[in-house]
């Protein structure tokens, strides 16, 4: 009676973590304490004993990798520095090993259930502000336009995934209907970065999906084009960012960097010029802010030295430039191999598709931003890929437990 007491409040205490991290993925202030409840739960779960058999999984390897090379790029920097910096979020994509760890068969219907509940909850108060009271993002949640535009990006290729790979026409139907209306959504937020991101991996899936299927894959790309022309056309913030997107590159034209164009022009050629002074190692983990700081004042006899009155510099708004400004081209080799392991992960699933995509997605989005220091996106599209990858090792699993009983049933029958 004791061992069952004792059993049913682990896979208790295992099933709220899972249940409270999904939900807290959308509020800084609960994401930290469901990180710490989520550890515990892995811990009492005997999470350490399995660690030998989740270091197998080519992503758990990726991120220990990466987040192992930025430790180790505190060894060139400086201590009193780099601890000021926002570097230290790239380790919660730790978070990973807990709560892939954690799900099975008995667990993954409440992670499922509270993820989509808490997505479509977010959902729903980023339409009702949008449509209603005009305002971009969930400020309610903190959740800026960038954010609540990526996340309504993950949204639109989760979709068109499910739309690609049922095999139910309605399914298929009711799938690209809600991505449709995602992305319709994504383009009523200012953030074009993540826009660009989202249309790059819906037409790379397409692409991938029927590129043996000329006449399908023709159907679908103009389908995908005229809708894309349809919300453009639409939407009056789309219009509005491209008008400013030309203001901006006259003003630029002038010698004017003080606009957004012209803030990210000035800070990426001040990024490569870091990369360029230390190439292989960068200048140390947690540096990139005192040195843009530092060089901002006699860099082309000043030039972009007023920026910091336009807008405060805490990166670089590039995710590759960010990496290779701290850590040189040891640190980007790391991030590829994270990207790799990502797809890797997916693919030996079977689910390439899912997996490029996903790559992607982070691949553009880390074109105008430093995607990973985003707080909930890099942990949205974690959880979705240990979801997955469980949901698929579980349906695998089934499987071959029915072919072995239809063997066993093939033998006794012909003895």
């Amino acid at each position: 009676m004791r061992n069952w007491i004792v059993l049913n409040w682990r896979e208790l205490l295992a099933r709220f973590a899972l249940v409270f991290f999904c939900i807290a993925l959308w509020n800084k202030g609960l994401l930290y304490g469901a990180i710490i409840v989520l550890v515990i739960a892995w811990l009492n779960d005997g999470g350490l004993s399995k660690f030998a058999r989740l270091i197998k999984e080519p992503l758990v390897l990726g991120i220990l990798v990466f987040c192992g090379v930025w430790v180790l790029g505190l060894l060139w920097s400086d201590l009193a520095i780099a601890f000021q910096s926002k570097w230290k979020k790239h380790f919660f994509l730790l978070t990973f090993i807990p709560f892939l760890s954690l799900l099975n068969k008995a667990r993954l219907p409440w992670a499922i259930g509270a993820l989509i509940s808490s997505y479509l909850s977010v959902l729903a108060i980023g339409s009702y502000q949008w449509a209603i009271q005009g305002m971009q993002g969930v400020p309610w949640l903190n959740f800026s336009y960038l954010g609540y535009s990526a996340a309504l990006g993950v949204g639109v290729i989760l979709a068109a995934f499910t739309g690609c790979v049922t095999s139910s026409k309605g399914y298929k139907f009711l799938s690209w209907l809600l991505a449709l209306f995602l992305l319709f959504l994504q383009f009523n937020q200012s953030s074009r970065g993540m826009l660009v991101a989202t249309l790059m991996a819906l037409l790379l899936m397409i692409v991938l999906r029927y590129r043996f299927e000329g006449k399908i894959l023709v159907s679908g790309l103009v389908s995908i084009v005229a809708a894309i022309a349809l919300f453009a056309i639409s939407s009056n913030i789309f219009h509005e960012r491209l008008i400013q997107a030309g203001a901006d590159l006259q003003l630029i034209q002038q010698g004017n960097y003080q606009t957004s164009l012209g803030y990210r022009f000035a800070v990426w050629e001040i990024g490569l010029h870091g990369i360029a002074e230390h190439p292989i190692l960068g200048h140390g983990t947690g540096m990139a802010k005192q040195y843009f700081e530092e060089i901002i004042v006699t860099y082309k006899q000043g030039i972009f030295k007023n920026q910091p009155e336009f807008q405060k510099t805490v990166n670089f708004h590039n995710e590759l430039i960010e990496i290779g400004m701290q850590l040189g081209f040891l640190g980007i080799l790391a991030f590829m191999f994270l990207l790799w392991c990502w797809f890797q992960s997916l693919k030996r699933h079977r689910m390439d598709l899912l997996g490029a995509t996903m790559v992607c997605f982070i691949i553009m989005a880390g074109l105008t931003h430093a995607f990973l220091l985003f707080n909930r996106i890099p942990l949205l599209l974690l959880v979705v890929t240990a979801l997955a990858i469980c949901w698929r090792q579980h349906e695998d699993d089934s499987a071959a437990i029915d072919q072995k009983h239809s063997t066993g049933n093939e033998k006794t029958m012909n003895p």
